[in-house]
């Protein structure tokens, strides 16, 4: 197919999704076989569906590690498993004016999103008022700011608790397929994520539920977890890209480029595409210098660090976005001077950061 034929195919594609059609799953098979030279081509039609639901903003987020290691989960990708072996640094509980600190931080950097995240299975009575002390200082000290709370497997009593102290939304990954779970998971179940989104739907919390992409996963069961997320009807989609970082069983798997990224992003728009896609954990090592592409169909990115890694400095991501020809959500539109991204970035750095390691919510 000659690539005159080929672009004009995604484009009429594009205006059927934009008309209502739901995305196949045969046609997200296409989209992700999109050859190289076709890929920019593909981001920018895919584009159209990212701006005609978000414009030109990007929504900021901010992640606040409330507890690092120390968790009796053994899935494969993650730093902070049982077992593990990565260098981290790890922690109980920060206090709640250590949190509502750090949230704070993230706040002037620009975010509009706070992500309460800590490590475990799940929590207890305790750790969950512990949370909701937090949750409900954090927004007394920053008032309209979005609070997600991401404590792993949770209860419908407790995510009650967290909507009530004024949780906006819970995040809780699907991470892949459901015939790829077991691969990386045997503590706990993909049914089991499903219900932990299912119960913070249920006391109308935002469902934020996404992806780690190159897990060793197949097209198909790509295709299949971004049509488990549209069927979950997640309203935020961070799709994280696996950081293989030594010490764990997925040290040295490799298998990304930055095309491929900007494709399954693409994929996941086309799929989803009136909902907020992040980009998240890994970004800066698998995009590279394509990150700013692919703000074209993402309308979301975390600032800063991660979990238990170094990201890009906040001031760079700011940068960036205004680069790209973007505001950040909620921010009038920066001056165009470099070094002049128009938010006064603090030095975001957070404990536990250091160590290459994916986001494990």
């Amino acid at each position: 197919m000659g690539q005159e034929v080929w672009t004009a195919g995604v484009a009429e594609l594009v205006e059927r999704i934009a008309d209502g059609h739901a995305l196949t799953a045969e046609e997200a098979l296409a989209v992700l076989a999109t050859p190289d030279a076709g890929t920019l081509a593909l981001v920018a039609e895919a584009g159209r569906l990212r701006r005609r639901r978000f414009g030109a903003t990007v929504k900021v987020n901010y992640l606040v590690n409330l507890k690092s290691g120390l968790c009796p989960e053994d899935c494969t990708y993650c730093s902070q498993r049982l077992g593990s072996e990565a260098q981290i640094l790890k922690y109980k509980w920060l206090s709640t004016e250590d949190a509502a600190e750090q949230a704070g931080l993230g706040v002037q950097g620009g975010a509009s999103r706070v992500c309460l995240v800590a490590s475990g299975r799940g929590p207890t009575d305790r750790d969950v008022n512990r949370v909701t002390d937090m949750i409900v200082r954090v927004k007394d000290e920053n008032p309209g700011v979005e609070v997600c709370a991401c404590l792993g497997l949770i209860k419908e009593r407790h995510a009650a608790k967290l909507a009530a102290a004024g949780a906006d939304a819970y995040n809780h990954n699907l991470n892949t397929a459901e015939s790829k779970y077991q691969d990386i998971c045997t503590t706990h179940t993909y049914a089991d994520r499903v219900a932990t989104v299912e119960a913070s739907k249920a006391v109308g919390m935002s469902p934020c539920s996404g992806l780690i992409v190159g897990l060793g996963e197949s097209d198909e069961q790509l295709v299949e977890a971004a049509f488990a997320l549209r069927d979950l009807d997640a309203d935020s989609i961070p799709v994280n890209f696996l950081m293989p970082f030594e010490g764990t069983p997925l040290e040295g798997t490799w298998e990304l480029t930055p095309l491929k990224c900007l494709r399954i992003l693409a994929m996941v728009r086309l799929v989803c595409p009136d909902r907020e896609v992040r980009i998240a954990g890994g970004r800066e090592m698998h995009l590279r210098s394509l990150q700013p592409v692919a703000l074209e169909v993402a309308n979301s990115l975390f600032l800063g660090d991660y979990l238990t890694s170094e990201g890009q400095a906040a001031e760079q991501d700011l940068q960036m976005i205004a680069d790209a020809g973007f505001t950040v959500l909620g921010r009038a539109a920066p001056p165009s001077a470099p070094g002049a991204a128009g938010v006064d970035a603090p030095a975001l750095r957070r404990r536990g950061a250091g160590t290459a390691a994916a986001p494990n919510a």
